[in-house]
C-alpha cells in the first residue's frame, strides 16, 4: 500500500522535468546565445560604424565611452546613448 503511493510521486514529477526541459530548450538557450551575441557584438563596437539603435535611430558612431555611445545622426547632430541600445551595425569602417 506504501510502496504504490511513493511510485505516484515520481510520476506526477516526471512530466515536471519534461515541461522544464522543453522551456530551457526553446526558450531559455537560444535567448542566452541571443544575449551572448549581442554583448559581442556591443565590444566590438568601435568609431566610424555605422549603427541602428532599438528606437530605429541610424547614425555613426562618434565616440564610445565605457557605457555611452555618441552617435551623428546628422551633419553637426550628436546624441549621446547608452551603448545596450545598439541593435546591430549596418557597416564598420
Amino acid at each position: 500500500m506504501f510502496g504504490t503511493g511513493g511510485a505516484s510521486g515520481w510520476t506526477s514529477f516526471i512530466p515536471l522535468v519534461f515541461m522544464f526541459g522543453v522551456f530551457y530548450l526553446l526558450l531559455i538557450r537560444p535567448q542566452q546565445k541571443k544575449a551572448k551575441e549581442h554583448k559581442l557584438l556591443l565590444d566590438s563596437l568601435k568609431k566610424s560604424d555605422q549603427v541602428i539603435t532599438a528606437g530605429g535611430v541610424h547614425g555613426k558612431v562618434v565616440a564610445v565611452d565605457e557605457g555611452v555611445v555618441t552617435l551623428e545622426i546628422a551633419t553637426g547632430v550628436n546624441i549621446k546613448i547608452n551603448k545596450g541600445f545598439i541593435a546591430t551595425i549596418v557597416k564598420k569602417d
